[in-house]
């Protein structure tokens, strides 16, 4: 058996292995992603990332993203944020690539960019940078979809059996992609997602499955509003933080009449700041594009270590 060296990550307790397969292969990544993942027996996680080189020209890196189940994500936007950190902090600093932007006025800090590939698509990664350490990450999530039958069957919905029926126009449910498909509840019980997740992940409605969000408003201090939300994740079960499901619920919480363009996500693990754009418009050195949604967020490291393969 080879070790390969890992570092596990923490994006708001949503909690990764990460390994670099430019320098370590891996031939079965859904397999070590189970076994690897196992809290008791093994390093313990939410499932495992892997970044490459990307195949294509317009993107500098990939990522691929295994559940703790083996199943593969499309997207996860706290492990992209992650990602940023990781590809920064432990490689860039010595290469070329991504050159860091001059530093804002005013702001006392410096940016860099790094274009991901992933399965949804190429993401932007705009890292905050303070003294060679990257204090958060701003990730491009791109625009939500609201209808997509190979996600969705929006007439087998209408029978959804929760505490909350969806009952069309009721606004009290809402299915959004955000390349992962999620299913966002507006509900006073967010402590039911042990209970109601399980259920609504396999549900008819969902035909690849669906994350569930349980989401309810809470005081907002001038930041635009915020919810207080939980997460059941297809694949891993109940998680800390969820960021495609963060911006769902943001996405949500507009489309209904909840919130603004701008919401903060309060989840088991963390905070998420989520900012749904309605123009083109530029901020400093970093352009925002109409109808796409942008998450910022911290990314912390765990630890470093190497594990039979």
């Amino acid at each position: 058996m080879k070790k390969i060296p890992f570092t596990k990550m923490h994006g708001c307790g949503n909690d990764y292995i990460y390994v670099n397969v430019m320098e370590h292969p891996i031939d079965n990544p859904a397999e070590a992603a189970i076994k690897w993942s196992d809290r008791h027996k093994g390093i313990g996680s939410d499932g495992l990332v892997l970044i490459d080189k990307s195949p294509v020209p317009e993107a500098d890196f990939s990522m691929r993203i295994f559940n703790a189940d083996g199943s593969e994500a499309m997207m996860c936007g706290n492990a992209s944020r992650c990602i940023g950190k990781y590809l920064y902090e432990k490689t860039l600093p010595q290469k070329t690539l991504p050159q860091p932007l001059p530093v804002r006025e005013g702001s006392g800090y410096q940016e860099a960019e790094i274009r991901l590939l992933t399965l949804s698509g190429i993401k932007n990664l705009y890292l905050h940078i303070v003294n060679n350490i990257v204090e958060s990450v701003t990730v491009d999530m791109g625009e939500p979809v609201f209808e997509d039958e190979t996600l969705f069957n929006p007439q087998i919905a209408k029978g959804l059996s929760t505490p909350l029926p969806h009952r069309e126009g009721s606004g009290e449910s809402l299915f959004v992609s955000m390349g992962n498909p999620h299913y966002v509840i507006f509900t006073d019980d967010i402590d039911q997602v042990g209970k109601t997740g399980p259920q609504l992940e396999r549900h008819s409605a969902f035909p690849q499955r669906c994350n569930i969000e349980f989401a309810t408003p809470l005081p907002s201090e001038g930041s635009g509003e915020a919810f207080r939300t939980r997460v059941w994740e297809r694949g891993s079960g109940i998680t800390l933080a969820c960021g495609t499901g963060a911006c769902a619920t943001a996405v949500a919480a507009c489309v209904t009449g909840r919130a603004g363009r701008t919401s903060q996500i309060v989840m088991d693990g963390g905070t998420l700041k989520i900012e749904w754009c309605e123009k083109d418009s530029t901020i400093g050195s970093q352009f925002f594009k109409k109808n796409h949604v942008y998450m910022t967020g911290p990314a912390e490291f765990v630890c470093d270590g190497e594990i039979e393969l």
